[in-house]
């Protein structure tokens, strides 16, 4: 019998999967948005000021930050969209709260981002508004600086 797949063809194949899906085909770091990565990030007006952001290259992310922030409230993980705005990356993320106590549901926190990447660090601003559980804005905006720092290896 005859294998399915050449070690020619296989090749061949895979060339191709890497031409349609650019971003295994390089690493992350090469995204023109020089965003893509891993980022320490400082949030001058947040409860627990360190975060970490995850920018995927396809305008998602992510960010985490100690649950230790807010001694009432549960919030450590956002899930958002970024998208390339100018010279500038802007997006939002959103994150869950709940109470400590009760472990009741209480709303949601949106955080809307501006920032500028240079190499391995950015700056930019934010808003932050809260909202219950009915989805009725309760609080904010509150404006903020963040500064990060890419992930890198050694």
């Amino acid at each position: 019998m005859r294998p399915f797949l050449t070690l020619s063809t296989g090749l061949a194949l895979a060339a191709l999967i890497a031409v349609a899906n650019p971003s295994s085909a390089r690493p992350a770091a090469h995204h023109p948005a020089g965003i893509v990565g891993t980022w320490i990030v400082k949030d001058s007006a947040a409860p627990f000021p360190f975060h970490i952001y995850v920018f995927n290259a396809d305008g998602t992310m992510q960010q985490a930050n100690p649950d230790a922030g807010d001694p009432r409230s549960s919030d450590s993980d956002g899930k958002g969209i970024w998208v390339v705005a100018g010279d500038r990356i802007a997006g939002k993320w959103v994150e869950i709260t709940a109470d400590r106590a009760s472990h009741k549901f209480t709303g949601r926190v949106e955080v809307a981002f501006s920032l500028k990447v240079d190499g391995d660090h950015y700056a930019g601003t934010e808003s932050v508004r809260v909202y219950d559980v009915d989805g009725k804005a309760v609080d904010g905006p509150f404006a903020s600086t963040l500064s990060g720092t890419r992930v890198t290896l050694p």
